[in-house]
């Protein structure tokens, strides 16, 4: 359909996304919680609407900021991907769309780059039409975008995000997700120089698991779950333990496993992987410098540099501001 008159566009909007991590180790694809380091898309509409099918949008992409130069500028930036999924929807598109990025979240970290964008796109685009589409079905669209619902979810709702997907067999026909406000933590992220796509940490995981470590796994989800949301960070350690993923990906990761464990013997209450990694994220009580020190070590010795951030979980998902003309 096409979309609502033209008084109720806006002409410009200002979105905000929060970076993500996802897993926390026992979580596999369906547990993810949003940090306070954020991305920043203003989108600036101009000229008459097209309808979809016929024309294209002249797009012109600005990037500023942490690894600007690794984001294409192109139809392969995921936030056009985005954007362009609301206009097929609404039916009509602008002439031209000006996007200029502030990026915060590193690219290929495991901290959500991609989700952000994604989620950018979609909310920016629904914006500049005066959201004609329900906020559930953003989240559907980007988790159909993104394939699981880890990260996407908490960018968009902010907080610990628990996503189930549907299921033809055993329900539910639709999406359920479930939130909770994020722990009053503070977060490590040290990501080490080392280049890993999120396909090749999906590669080296095994195509079956034992029943023992099926158990292993879904009762300590239920601890982390209790432990992240109940305060109780003593149990944040088994908590966060994990036989689907994670010791896969630590052994591809050089010096992944030796920053793990050097974070556990400075303090730190919980460890794991970042997503896919190859961050690493520590949860802490304190202000995280020694932990920081030590996984920034493990690193050196294994012949890598690395970036650390000072994080806190956070409790707000994607934030728009709208410009009317």
């Amino acid at each position: 359909m096409m979309a609502s008159s033209h008084s109720s566009h806006a002409c410009a909007c200002l979105v905000s996304v929060p970076a993500t991590t996802a897993n926390l180790g026992p979580g596999f694809d369906c547990l993810g919680l949003a940090l306070n380091l954020r991305n920043q898309i203003r989108f600036t509409r101009s000229g008459q609407d097209l309808p979809y099918d016929v024309h294209s949008t002249d797009y012109a992409i600005t990037v500023s900021g942490i690894d600007a130069g690794k984001i294409p500028l192109d139809s392969s930036n995921l936030a056009i991907q985005a954007a362009e999924s609301i206009f097929q929807r609404i039916g009509c598109r602008p002439m031209k769309l000006v996007m200029e990025m502030v990026n915060s979240i590193p690219v290929g970290s495991g901290l959500g780059s991609s989700s952000s964008a994604i989620i950018a796109g979609l909310s920016g685009a629904n914006a500049l039409y005066g959201e004609p589409i329900e906020r559930e079905d953003i989240l559907g669209i980007a988790v159909a975008m993104e394939g699981h619902p880890d990260n996407v979810a908490p960018a968009m709702m902010g907080g610990l995000v628990l996503g189930v997907l549907p299921d033809p067999v055993s329900g539910p026909s639709e999406l359920i997700v479930h939130r909770w406000d994020p722990p009053n933590l503070s977060a490590v992220v040290v990501l080490p120089d080392f280049h890993l796509l999120t396909s090749e940490a999906r590669a080296v995981l095994p195509l079956t698991i034992s029943r023992a470590d099926a158990i292993f796994n879904t009762s300590r989800l239920g601890l982390l779950i209790h432990a992240l949301t109940g305060g109780d960070t003593g149990l944040l350690q088994v908590a966060m333990s994990d036989r689907l993923h994670q010791n896969y990906r630590l052994r591809i990761i050089p010096g992944a496993q030796a920053a793990l464990t050097a974070a556990y013997q400075a303090g730190a209450s919980g460890v794991a992987l970042s997503g896919a990694g190859p961050s690493l994220i520590a949860f802490t009580t304190g202000d995280g410098r020694s932990i920081a020190r030590v996984m920034i070590g493990a690193f050196q010795d294994a012949g890598l540099d690395s970036r650390v951030w000072f994080l806190s979980p956070s409790a707000e998902g994607v934030n728009i501001s709208v410009s009317n003309p």
